[in-house]
């Protein structure tokens, strides 16, 4: 998540630091960037568009994959600085940037076959033209990270806008800066002399002018609200939005279940990363048959989970400080409206670590099942089927991400569920599949990251029509005739004109 507030430009010279969120030690310090410098950012990425939209796929793969090369020679340090901002464990760290180098490499690798020059059939009509597509970059991509996957997340767009042929202006979250410096130095080790990928720092309104820049689109993952004001402010320049914003996914346990899998899986998605996961699940809807089974082995597994800051905690701190309110007011409000909590509860919630919490018979219009809560939280609700609990799922105002656990109709189910992407039988399994598009609908956002659908996202089709032959009969022409246009019309009537 990040924030984007309107307001003046920061004098000159300002900075920002950013912190450990597990002891508040400064960690760094940044510039704060102002609206002209970002204009300058932009207007230097627009000269490195030229040179690095002119190279061939395969001279772009090189480099790409030489930065993957980087990236994964030095995984343990960019996982200690996401470490050092996030608060995540180290463990958890290294797995995001696996993630990351494996979307960069394959974004690389199939740029050509998804993007390149096609030829399409011309149509009986058009016979004496040949015609052909192929997607081509828009110029200047901005985009604005979260804070939660500081590595993964913004990666989904810059290593498919790269791939695509566009410069890249990234302003990562004010909470991680020192993971998107770490990451825009070390692709300028592989390209040196072109500022093809640039980093802007600071706080609202960087982002504010990174989005009225007049960059040729822009990509950001953060909450619904301030997706909202991203899109305000593009307006104002016509710049087209990838918005990928908050959830409250739900993952459905029938009755034929592998309980202690999908009990694993709920919690681990639920809690990893300390809740702070936009695909993570934070509702949970199970058939009432295996209602009591699953919430005994739910409970056993989480009972054995901590949040700290030592190597043995499973889940780190919150990284964002007003967060741990937002999760301490869905719990009361559960507990206020009947729900009980058999795991953890308002005590649970610190002002840095918050402890695993699993709340039953919540109300399903208290904010903890309405509202993105973010933090180590799940909600359990019993249901008589499974089309109650895709009612229920179905019922919310997002969509971004979902599971099911079922033997027999767990692909049937999953695409009952409106929601941009559903794992079956595991959680957020989508995220690591390279070739699958990424992205919700709903308050959930829209647009699509990752696979071919992320690639084409940051390009532009250009159709072309060629003529190849002599004109079979005139038809954009004035010398047209009425014989020609019989004999058209006689064409369609053959080709379509059956009952």
């Amino acid at each position: 998540m990040t924030t984007l507030e309107t307001g003046p430009t920061t004098d000159a010279g300002a900075t920002f630091d950013s912190l450990d969120p597990g002891t508040g030690e400064v960690v760094g310090t940044y510039p704060v960037q102002d609206a002209a410098a970002v204009a300058e950012t932009v207007e230097r990425a627009r000269v490195a568009a030229k040179w690095w939209s002119g190279l061939s796929f395969a001279q772009r793969r090189t480099h790409l994959d030489a930065w993957a090369g980087v990236l994964t020679r030095r995984i343990a340090q960019l996982a200690e600085v996401m470490h050092a901002e996030t608060g995540k464990p180290h463990s958890d760290a290294q797995l995001e940037a696996v993630m990351a180098i494996g979307h960069l490499a394959w974004a690389a690798k199939n740029a050509p076959k998804v993007l390149g020059r096609k030829r399409v059939p011309s149509g009986l009509e058009m016979i004496d033209h040949a015609a052909s597509v192929e997607y081509l970059p828009l110029g200047v991509v901005g985009v604005i990270g979260p804070w939660n996957y500081p590595a993964f997340t913004p990666m989904g767009s810059i290593a498919y806008a790269l791939a695509a042929g566009n410069a890249v202006v990234f302003k990562p979250s004010e909470f991680t800066p020192g993971v998107g410096a770490w990451l825009v130095d070390t692709f300028a080790q592989v390209v040196p002399d072109h500022p093809v990928l640039q980093l802007v720092t600071g706080l609202g309104p960087t982002g504010e002018a990174l989005c009225r820049s007049g960059v040729d689109k822009l990509a950001f993952t953060g909450s619904t609200a301030t997706g909202k004001k991203v899109m305000a402010a593009c307006a104002d320049t016509l710049t087209p939005v990838v918005i990928e914003a908050g959830g409250k996914d739900a993952l459905l346990v029938d009755a034929d279940a592998d309980l202690d899998a999908a009990a694993d899986a709920a919690l681990w998605s639920g809690m990893s990363n300390a809740g702070q996961t936009c695909v993570g699940t934070e509702r949970v809807y199970v058939h009432e048959r295996v209602y009591e089974p699953f919430l005994a082995k739910l409970v056993a597994l989480a009972e054995g989970v901590r949040a700290g800051t030592d190597p043995e905690a499973k889940i780190g701190p919150m990284t964002m400080p007003t967060q741990s309110g937002v999760v301490r007011s869905h719990v009361l409000d559960a507990i206020e409206r009947g729900g009980r909590a058999v795991v953890g509860g308002p005590d649970s919630v610190g002002d840095r670590l918050v402890q695993p919490t699993v709340l039953v018979d919540v109300p399903e219009d208290s904010i903890a099942v309405t509202e993105e809560t973010f933090g180590p939280t799940l909600t359990i609700a019993r249901v008589r089927d499974m089309d109650e609990a895709i009612e229920r799922t179905n019922a919310s105002r997002y969509g971004l991400g979902s599971a099911v656990f079922s033997k027999r109709r767990g692909t049937e189910l999953a695409r009952r569920i409106r929601s941009g992407m559903t794992a079956v039988n595991s959680v957020i399994a989508f995220a690591a599949i390279p070739s699958l598009p990424f992205g919700g609908v709903g308050q959930s956002g829209f647009g699509r990251i990752h696979g071919p659908d992320g690639l084409k996202e940051f390009t532009y089709s250009k159709a072309v029509a060629r003529r190849r032959m002599p004109a079979l009969m005139a038809l954009t022409s004035f010398t047209r005739t009425a014989k020609t246009d019989k004999i058209l019309t006689t064409i369609v009537t053959l080709r379509h004109g059956r009952g």
